[in-house]
Order: structure tokens, then sequence, then C-alpha cells
């Protein structure tokens, strides 16, 4: 039985966890190997793992992307604060759910760089009718 002070703990945060700690704690949420979240996010693994070191972070588009594959917010990541998975000891996902997720999750990640594209074209045919 959980204290009222154990409730209240907060695994991910500020106080009791770094950027790394998140990343790698989202990660594991995720059920993904840092093999694995290295090769979606296009960066090499021990990139990878300097973020969860806490050695460097990433570039805002690599955060971005980061956040959307494993289902938390930015300011999560960041802060601690906002959406970031469950504190551990809490039951996973269903396999089969999880699995539609990681598909939507990756739908979402290429309609953004699709977005993002977009509007590097569009400014650019600004530039040139100008």
């Amino acid at each position: 039985m959980e204290t009222s002070e154990e409730a209240e703990f907060d695994w991910f945060g500020p106080e009791a966890a770094t950027f790394g700690d998140r990343v790698a704690g989202a990660r594991e949420n995720a059920g993904m190997s840092q093999i694995e979240l290295s090769r979606r996010l296009g960066v090499k693994l021990v990139t990878l793992q300097s973020w969860e070191e806490d050695r460097s972070e990433p570039r805002a588009n690599k955060l971005q992307m980061l956040a959307g594959m494993l289902n938390i917010s930015l300011l999560w990541v960041l802060s601690g604060q906002g959406f970031g998975p469950d504190e551990p000891g809490i039951d996973p996902v269903p396999d089969d759910i999880s699995s539609i997720l990681l598909e939507i999750r990756s739908i979402k990640n290429s309609m953004i760089r699709t977005s993002d594209r977009l509007g590097q074209l569009e400014k650019k045919l600004r530039l040139a009718v100008k």
C-alpha cells in the first residue's frame, strides 16, 4: 500500500529526473531499444546515448520527433511537467494497442516532416516570385 507521500512522488519530475532520465524512461515505456529509436530518429546510436546520459541534447527538430515517437509532450521531456509516460510499476498498454499507437506516431511524425517541407518549399517559392 502506497503512503500519501509515495503517491504524490513524481518519478520523472524535475526533482527526481534529468532530461536524459526522461528520454530513457519514455523510450523504455514505449518498448523501444536505443538502437530502434536512434534508427527511427535518423541519428547515430552514440548520439541517442549521449542524450540519455545528459552529455548533450537534441536539436529542436529531433526533439519534436522524439516527443512524437515516444508519445510525450515537449514540455514534459524538457521539464518533467506536462504529458509523459506513467510512473514505474503501472501496467503497460497491451501489445496490440501499443503497435497501433506506434503506427499512429509514425504517421504523425511523417506528417510533421511533410508539413515542415511544405513550409520550406512555400518560402522558397515566395522568394522566387519576388
